[in-house]
């Protein structure tokens, strides 16, 4: 099954972290979860969070896909991270999956990961005239090539359902789906 890397920084955004770990746990995927910092971090909403590692002990373990969560100041701790940023190139490079949602996308765009793609995140975070070679969208989820992207909170299980179809097959996006009993 695939791998996933998930960083946690004090600030993001715990309904995306954790609908995103949750989801993809369902469908067998294996995530790791690293913390910037403390292994216990402080999410939004006053959420404490625990990870599996620190990042600092997976800097060069083998991913098939790193996934940031968003929120404020999570983001910001992300972007101004130079490991965050080095695995980054490291798996964009190796032709990796990279996923971003919500404020996170702009540590992408940082990152140059995004020009000429097709991009979405939370309203505000990307402004068209700053970053006038990302193709920004108003789409919930966003798929260009190797580069997924979504909204917000309220777009997390969409994308974590996505990305489960992205690294598996429909057939495990549809049983995962099933087993949540979301309304059609």
């Amino acid at each position: 099954m695939p791998t996933v890397l998930i960083p946690l920084a004090e600030g993001c955004e715990a309904l995306e972290a954790v609908t995103l770990i949750d989801l993809l746990r369902r469908a067998d995927i294996t995530v790791v979860t690293a913390s910037l910092g403390s292994q216990t971090i402080t999410a939004s909403q006053g959420v404490h969070l625990t990870a599996d590692t620190r990042l600092e002990n997976v800097l060069y373990d083998n991913f098939d896909m790193i996934i940031l969560p968003g929120g404020m100041p999570g983001t910001t701790h992300l972007n101004g991270d130079p490991h965050i940023h080095a695995i980054l190139k490291r798996l964009h490079q190796s032709n990796k999956a990279i996923a971003a949602i919500c404020a996170a996308p702009l540590v992408l765009a940082t990152a140059g990961l995004l020009d000429d793609k097709k991009a979405t995140c939370y309203p505000g975070v990307l402004d068209a005239k700053q970053w006038p070679n990302i193709h920004l969208s108003n789409d919930a989820v966003v798929i260009d090539g190797e580069i997924l992207t979504s909204k917000g909170p309220g777009t997390a299980m969409d994308f974590a359902l996505a990305i489960i179809e992205y690294l598996t097959d429909h057939t495990t996006r549809h049983t995962v789906e099933i087993e949540l009993v979301r309304p059609a």
